[in-house]
């Protein structure tokens, strides 16, 4: 079992000095990755189902892993997840291999489709088709960091006669990890991700969804060069050895849990408490 942290960008960890100490308490406790979350904006005042108040901090995923690297040697630097229909493809292939060459070659690039309106309504960005405009743009995302000529034709993005260095120092491009608990996030899992990354999920939601991978697997042809699906969780309050176990007999490869700390403290408390507890345990 691999151990990730959630929320490396976010709370106390907006701040870039407790952002860094951190990071390097994680590397040091053995941990595989930090990871954040994303929402550019948020209705103010907070209404369901928004998951935070408007005031909360959150920095935004590539400054702050690129920070975090500049602090860090060996541990992985995750998006979980970055809203990929509310980007520009191009900017944010630039800005994500621009990470994974500061980083050494240490990006994960989770997405996930949103599902905040208030947030696309500001954002000026449509709210329908977000399923089939995300796999576009990880697809011309794809070709601009793996093809000699990058060109992409599609139904949200054009683009030929262009180029864009550096690529990614991880080859073909960093591994993909897609975000979502329903049946077409399922089957855009399987279909285009290296990984699943599944939220806040308890023992019995995780079960439900990895029926769900399964189900979607039976329906939708997987690339073999993606290999086996990597199945990442960010567990509810409360993990212990006894639960991590239990989420690994489910067939989940890494927990990234997420401490709602207010204290850098606490945060750190929680780190060494979850390596002594969890980590090389599972």
């Amino acid at each position: 079992m691999k151990f990730g942290l959630f929320g490396i960008n976010m709370g106390v960890c907006s701040h870039p000095e407790t952002a860094a100490r951190v990071a390097q308490a994680a590397e040091n406790a053995g941990f595989e990755s930090v990871w954040t979350g994303e929402h550019v904006v948020l209705p103010a005042p907070q209404v369901p189902p928004s998951p935070l108040p408007p005031t909360y901090p959150l920095l935004d995923p590539a400054v702050a892993l690129a920070f975090v690297a500049a602090h860090t040697k060996t541990i992985r630097l995750g998006t979980g997840i970055i809203i990929l229909p509310q980007r520009n493809p191009l900017v944010l292939a630039k800005e994500l291999a621009s990470v994974d060459v500061v980083s050494n070659g240490r990006l994960i690039f989770g997405l996930g489709i949103g599902y905040l309106k208030p947030e696309f309504a500001a954002l000026g960005i449509p709210f329908d088709h977000k399923g089939p405009r995300a796999m576009e743009y990880l697809q011309a995302m794809q070709a601009l960091w793996t093809q000699e000529q990058p060109a992409y034709q599609g139904r949200f993005v054009s683009f030929s006669g262009i180029q864009a260095f550096p690529r990614p120092v991880q080859r073909p491009y960093p591994p993909v990890v897609i975000g979502g608990h329903t049946p077409e996030a399922f089957r855009r899992a399987v279909q285009h991700g290296n990984g699943w990354y599944g939220f806040a999920l308890d023992l019995d939601a995780t079960a439900k969804c990895i029926a769900g991978l399964k189900e979607a697997a039976q329906a939708v042809q997987r690339p073999a060069g993606l290999g086996e699906l990597e199945i990442s969780i960010t567990p509810g309050p409360g993990l212990d050895l006894e639960m991590a176990k239990r989420y690994a007999d489910l067939g989940v490869h890494r927990l990234i849990p997420f401490r709602r700390a207010k204290t850098e403290k606490e945060l750190l408390d929680f780190v060494e408490q979850s390596a002594a507890s969890l980590i090389g345990r599972v």
